[in-house]
This record gives C-alpha cells, structure tokens and sequence, in this order.
C-alpha cells in the first residue's frame, strides 16, 4: 500500500499492486462516467469528486475498495446495496477484492448522489430567498 501522500489520482493508484491499480482504474473510469463534470482530486488522502459540493470518495484496503459517503436514503433505495454494506461504518459500502465491481451499481450510487446533493442546494437556495 502508498506510504506516502498522493497528490493526484494517478498517483493514489500507482502506489498500490497491480490488482488493485486495475480496480481503482475500473472505480474511476465508472466514477467519471456518471459524473464526467465533476472534478477530480485528492482530499482526505484518497481519490474524491466533487460536483456543486461533494460527491463521492473511494479508497483501496486489503481486502476491499471503500465507497463513501453513500447516504442512508441511497442505502435504502437501492436494496442490492445491502449485500455490501460496512457493518458498523455509517455511510459506508465496500467492494471485496475476491468479487467483481458491480459497476452499474457504483454508477447508479454517484448518479444519486449528484441528484441528493443538487436537491439538497436547492432547498438551502430557497430557504435563503425566503422573505423574512
């Protein structure tokens, strides 16, 4: 695994073995085709998107690759979320090394995500326009 900080995305996958780098170049190719106008960065030491705000996060670990925050509405909405669920980590799911990525699922996640967090701007942007 990296031993020293990333500063881009590709050099956040270089730093892990062969394998992985493969799954995180997966992760980010469905990532930046749900979301190809969100920008790419570093933040918190992994791979994050941010589109009108945060969209999403994914990190490589021994046994799975981490995608966060998914919200706990996104959770209950897509029921196939269920199988990869983080016990314990709130907003949390994680992909194990031993089972292909369900790449349409990850695409679905960032899609909502974006819709979550634009509905949520939305409503701030009202409740500011709001006569007092």
């Amino acid at each position: 695994m990296a031993t020293s900080p990333a500063h881009t995305v590709n050099e956040y996958i270089a730093g892990f073995p062969v394998p992985v780098q493969k799954r995180l170049k997966q992760m980010r190719r469905v990532v930046r085709r749900a979301a190809p106008r969100a920008t790419e960065t570093i933040s918190y030491r992994i791979p994050a998107y941010r589109l009108d705000g945060r969209v999403i996060y994914f990190a490589a670990f021994k046994t799975h690759i981490g995608m966060y925050p998914v919200s706990a509405s996104i959770q209950k909405a897509l029921k196939e979320l269920a199988e990869y669920a983080s016990p314990g980590a709130v907003a949390t799911v994680r992909f194990p090394h031993d089972r292909p990525i369900p790449q349409a699922l990850v695409g679905r996640i960032v899609r909502l995500m974006i819709e979550e967090r634009r509905t949520r701007t939305r409503a701030k942007l009202r409740a500011r326009s709001r006569p007092k």
